[in-house]
């Protein structure tokens, strides 16, 4: 069984950062397929940003430049770095794990005032 604890969430004024992460532990053959969706509210879950098992990141339009995943493997943990915050990022941040299902995280909550 795979378990994931995320952290880093909180409040941020609009230009600012936060960092999120994302621990693994249980039965993980690493390298895996690891990433983030988001939920603003009244909207529908979306990409946020993803790394393959081969380290290929892909990211949602709207995030592009200004977040940075990335992912440290000895630590069965990925990283989810957020600058230049905009008001409309403010959503539940769900971080997933792939292996043969789909692991997710508890979410964490990200509000950036303007």
């Amino acid at each position: 069984q795979v378990q994931l604890a995320e952290s880093g969430g909180g409040l941020a004024q609009a230009g600012g950062s936060l960092r999120l992460s994302c621990a693994g532990s249980g039965y993980i053959v690493l390298p895996k397929p690891m990433g983030w969706y988001r939920q603003p509210p009244g909207k529908q879950r979306e990409l946020v940003a993803s790394i393959s098992d081969d380290g290929r990141v892909t990211y949602g339009d709207s995030v592009k430049g200004r977040f940075t995943i990335s992912r440290d493997t000895g630590r069965n943990t990925a990283y989810l770095q957020m600058n230049d915050l905009k008001p409309e990022d403010t959503a539940v941040y769900y971080c997933f794990l792939t292996t043969r299902t789909t692991y997710w995280g508890q979410g964490t909550q990200v509000t950036v005032s303007s």
